[in-house]
């Protein structure tokens, strides 16, 4: 007899956090590791956040909240949603949790039956067929394409839909391609959604990290339709530097959202008190240090984009928003470097930690095996040595 349950024996390890291990591992050994591993701002937790958190813990807030998060949380999150997205929510409809990755697993718990199928764009940030598996849902991938800088067409969506098909899930910006959808092809892609009859969870946790003309435009904000359709997941982790505090929300129809809530109270109870009261304060301040810190992604993705032009036998598709980069690296297949043979993505990541000392994660994990994910959330500085290693490497490849 089978020691563990089917559902966890179909869950595969994180190969992000797999990959940043072993390069952590490799720094406290004292080796000269960068990582473009873990998509993680190395900015620290603006000052007056980390004020609010100090100041909660002074006056003693350290009990359980409700288990959908602070009611005065939830009335900044609607906030939050009239002022940036044109979306009203009660806060009844507004879920916190333990992050967006928390989030995202909860909408699915509600929305996907035994057998139901999950629309998935690739590259896919690589949480969504777990999490789809994992609630016995059956992920169907569609393929984006590089000719579209990795965004699906409505053809395309309309095409994978079947009798079968219960939910898309749509990230913009992505993660791990960086690619922005424009509020016409949003729009167009949410008109499949509505002809079909299917739900829309919409992943905008990396929403205000855009950069030149490019704008996101929310799933929800569609029509009325869409709206009593999707669910829209968000943080702060991202936009405020607050990756290590755990706070995702999400907003949702009124039956969604209760039901949610019911089994958010079973699973984890409240998310953290103190980091509650943190993101309040994030989500109702000034955003000048989010601009700021926008600015510095911005120099330093030119700079990556720049640096990777000069490349041979590698290229990027040009990211508009997030803070990472696909790398193509499927002309160094079938190459050996030191007689270690390079046949995928995998093999790619690995040779490459071990020869050049940098960390970056395999596309396979994010269904493009073809590419390997650079974050450009590190410094200016340790970025650019880390493209200078992997172009050395690329060139000594025989």
């Amino acid at each position: 007899m089978e020691e563990l349950a089917k559902r966890i024996r179909t869950v595969s390890p994180s190969k992000t956090l797999a990959i940043s291990a072993k390069a952590k591992a490799m720094k406290r050994a004292g080796e000269d590791v960068i990582s473009f591993g873990v998509g993680e701002p190395n900015f620290p937790t603006p000052e007056h956040i980390v004020a609010a958190a100090e100041d909660a813990l002074a006056k003693g807030y350290t009990k359980y909240t409700p288990s959908a998060g602070l009611p005065e949380l939830r009335r900044a999150i609607c906030s939050k949603f009239h002022r940036d997205n044109g979306l009203e929510y009660e806060p009844s409809q507004i879920i916190v949790s333990n992050g967006a990755k928390h989030s995202i697993f909860n909408a699915c718990f509600a929305l996907i039956d035994e057998g139901d199928e999950v629309i998935l764009p690739a590259p896919y940030w690589l949480t969504y067929p777990e999490a789809v598996r994992l609630c016995g849902g059956v992920p169907v991938v569609i393929q984006a394409s590089k000719r579209t800088g990795f965004k699906i067409t409505p053809d395309e969506l309309r095409a994978a839909i079947t009798e079968r098909t219960k939910l898309f899930i749509f990230n913009s910006p992505c993660n791990p391609t960086g690619a922005v959808y424009t509020e016409e092809e949003v729009r167009a892609l949410a008109s499949v959604c509505e002809e079909a009859g299917i739900y829309v969870i919409s992943d905008e946790i990396y929403e205000k990290l855009v950069y030149g003309e490019k704008k996101p435009f929310s799933f929800a904000a569609c029509s009325p339709y869409m709206k009593a359709h999707t669910v829209t997941v968000n943080g702060v982790s991202k936009t405020y530097a607050m990756t290590g505090w755990r706070i995702g929300y999400l907003a949702a129809p009124p039956a969604i959202a209760r039901a949610i809530d019911s089994f958010q109270s079973h699973t984890t109870s409240n998310p953290n008190t103190i980091a509650q009261y943190a993101a309040l304060k994030a989500l109702s301040s000034s955003e000048a240090a989010v601009e700021e810190m926008v600015a510095r992604f911005a120099r330093r993705r030119l700079a990556m984009i720049e640096r990777i032009s000069d490349m041979v036998g590698a290229y990027c598709i040009i990211p508009d928003g997030a803070f990472y980069c696909m790398l193509v690296v499927s002309g160094a297949y079938g190459k050996s470097f030191d007689r270690r043979k390079i046949e995928n993505s995998e093999d790619f990541a690995e040779v490459l930690l071990d020869a050049a000392k940098v960390a970056v994660v395999p596309g396979s994990a994010f269904g493009a095996d073809d590419c390997v994910r650079l974050s450009y959330a590190l410094s200016m500085e340790e970025m650019l040595e880390g493209l200078e290693r992997i172009d050395a490497f690329l060139m000594s490849l025989r």
